[in-house]
């Protein structure tokens, strides 16, 4: 598929001019009932490499809807998705869950970790997915447990690990397919303080290292180790 092999060499030089997300006039609409929700309304945005952001606002104030399409899980009605200066605005399914798997990660409140999987093949589930040897696998995945600080617990179910660690270990999933975007939505909801901070600690280095980070939050104080907070209201984006 050429957007993806153009995709994969934007990657790879990590150099590219183009900023790993653009939006232009992103609008988006579901019908409820007889009448038209207007989720998303022509939204202009530019996310840089290697930037750390928080979106904000209600309930119902358009953030899942763009967190969707920002991890190509849903397409804008109008509008264009530039990812890595690739349109990507209207993909099939199959093209979408393939550059997916290779670009953006994806980390929630509740871990949505198998609880029947240790934390070496939760960590390798999205490799499942590539024709690669299963030593490689193996491999990426201890070395993305590496990056969280958690190979000694690589053989630990779910149950047997914190709350922090659990929240690591879908971390280190998120980045093993050397995903260059992180969608974390609401990734301290359900931490403590102090743990929730050792995770935004952990998001923070990651952008060090060229990670886009995009974080959902209604923690204000999680918000302040973000360089820019976007506010949503009524599918409109707000810059602070």
């Amino acid at each position: 598929m050429a957007i993806l092999k153009r995709l994969s060499v934007n990657l790879l030089q990590g150099s590219s001019l183009e900023p790993p997300i653009r939006l232009e006039n992103i609008s988006k609409q579901f019908q409820m009932g007889e009448s038209v929700v207007n989720a998303l309304r022509s939204i202009n945005i530019t996310f840089e490499r290697g930037e750390f952001i928080a979106m904000m606002g209600p309930s119902g104030s358009g953030k899942s809807t763009l967190m969707n399409i920002l991890g190509l899980l849903d397409h804008p009605d109008s509008g264009h998705y530039y990812l890595e200066g690739n349109d990507v605005s209207h993909l099939n399914d199959s093209e979408r869950s393939l550059i997916r798997n290779r670009t953006i990660g994806f980390v929630f409140q509740n871990f949505n970790l198998l609880p029947r999987a240790n934390a070496l093949r939760n960590v390798s589930l999205p490799l499942s997915y590539r024709t690669m040897p299963e030593t490689e696998r193996e491999e990426l995945s201890l070395k993305a447990l590496g990056s969280v600080n958690l190979l000694g617990r690589a053989d630990h179910l779910p149950s047997q690990l914190s709350g922090g660690e659990r929240q690591r270990v879908a971390i280190a999933r998120a980045l093993v397919g050397g995903a260059s975007i992180l969608l974390a939505d609401e990734p301290t909801g359900n931490l403590d303080r102090k743990t929730g901070d050792e995770i935004i600690t952990l998001l923070t280095n990651l952008t060090l290292q060229g990670v886009t980070v995009i974080m959902v939050t209604h923690d204000p104080h999680s918000a302040q180790a973000a360089q820019r907070t976007i506010h949503m209201i009524d599918g409109k984006i707000i810059l602070k």
